[in-house]
């Protein structure tokens, strides 16, 4: 494991020398899974069923038969829409694969760029709807090692970016994932991007052409056409507990690493940490209660001093016979504000219809 943290801190000094943007494919950073959600995203060591392949794929190595998911929330008062699906299955005893897809996309919008004509008349006819959508899709595959408790995971992701008829992208990227359980502790280690995720950006020069003089000495020059995803790295600790007769409760810490200096409350030149905590009360596995706290923030007042924010989030969940069915109330698509974000997910486990 030591070597992959080695490997990690070389891809960054290797792109250190590039042109390197702090927030890339950021749609990818959002998460899945209601349930995840209202445990405030702490689940790299505790994911392990069909959700894994976005949280840890180490955790798929759990499954023990088909497992599907859907999951739809809306951002910004609906103004963006966010779906996911997701299937996995067993391949025999010791390994599993797991295949999912994400969209994240803003429709309907307004194409303002021929409103004015040449000779400065307005024509509201030449307006014309487009939407902005990021996808992303990940392969994902899942083995058992020779230590008793310590599962691996690889994820490929071929990252697919479309802004109407202005700019499209293609991206490539691998994420690593490792669990470890002993007793009642589990341990995870999430490695994103560990070869830096790369997107390359094709844009319509006729497109561009129509606006690059719309505002004088603006837009003046093509955007950069290549776009690298820095690595990034998650560590987690989680422990079950029995409560009475019927109750179990599962408690994780996650750190979230970014290696750049970001706004997180511990930031420095080399790496940025946000920790997040969370809890999961359920009764016999078939009634859910989740509380978590996650994106602590130093936020600069108007006053100019430094206070730190939080994002609560809460969540519930109902399970029968193998269909689980999931809610998060979060406010992580409105930072900051009191809009908060209502997310539904629902995932099957085809084990209880065989």
């Amino acid at each position: 494991m030591k070597n992959y943290f080695l490997f990690l801190i070389f891809a960054v000094q290797l792109v250190s020398a590039q042109s390197v943007r702090k927030y890339s494919n950021e749609f990818l950073n959002i998460g899945v899974d209601a349930a995840a959600f209202g445990m405030g995203k702490a689940v790299v060591a505790s994911s392990h069923d069909v959700n894994s392949a976005y949280w840890n794929p180490a955790g798929l190595t759990k499954i023990t038969d088909y497992e599907g998911a859907i999951m739809h929330a809306d951002y910004f008062e609906g103004i963006a829409k966010y779906d996911y699906v997701g299937f996995a299955m067993p391949v025999d005893e010791n390994s599993s694969v797991g295949v999912s897809l994400i969209r994240f996309g803003v429709d309907d919008i307004l194409n303002t760029t021929q409103l004015i004509d040449s000779q400065g008349n307005i024509n509201y006819n030449n307006i014309s709807l487009f939407s902005a959508a990021d996808y992303a899709l990940n392969l994902s595959y899942a083995r058992k090692l020779g230590v008793e408790g310590l599962s691996a995971g690889l994820n490929t992701k071929i990252v697919r970016r479309i802004i109407g008829d202005f700019a499209t992208s293609w991206g490539f990227g691998l994420d690593a994932g490792f669990q470890y359980e002993k007793n009642d502790w589990k341990y995870g280690l999430m490695l994103r991007d560990i070869t830096t995720t790369f997107n390359s950006w094709n844009i319509d020069e006729k497109e561009f052409e129509k606006i690059q003089n719309a505002i004088p000495d603006e837009n003046q020059e093509l955007p950069e056409t290549t776009e690298i995803t820095l690595p990034k790295a998650q560590l987690g600790v989680a422990r079950y507990f029995k409560v009475g007769k019927d109750f179990n409760l599962l408690g994780e810490l996650d750190l979230n690493l970014r290696f750049t200096e970001t706004n997180d409350i511990i930031s420095t030149d080399f790496v940025s940490i946000d920790p997040a905590i969370g809890f999961q009360l359920d009764y016999t596995k078939i009634v859910y209660l989740r509380l978590g706290f996650g994106n602590f923030q130093k936020e600069l007042q108007y006053d100019f001093t430094e206070e730190t924010s939080f994002q609560p989030n809460f969540g519930v969940g109902f399970n029968y016979k193998g269909i689980q069915i999931d809610y998060a109330l979060t406010n992580i698509g409105s930072v900051g504000s009191a809009l908060y974000s209502n997310i539904f997910s629902i995932k099957v486990n085809f084990e209880n219809f065989n």
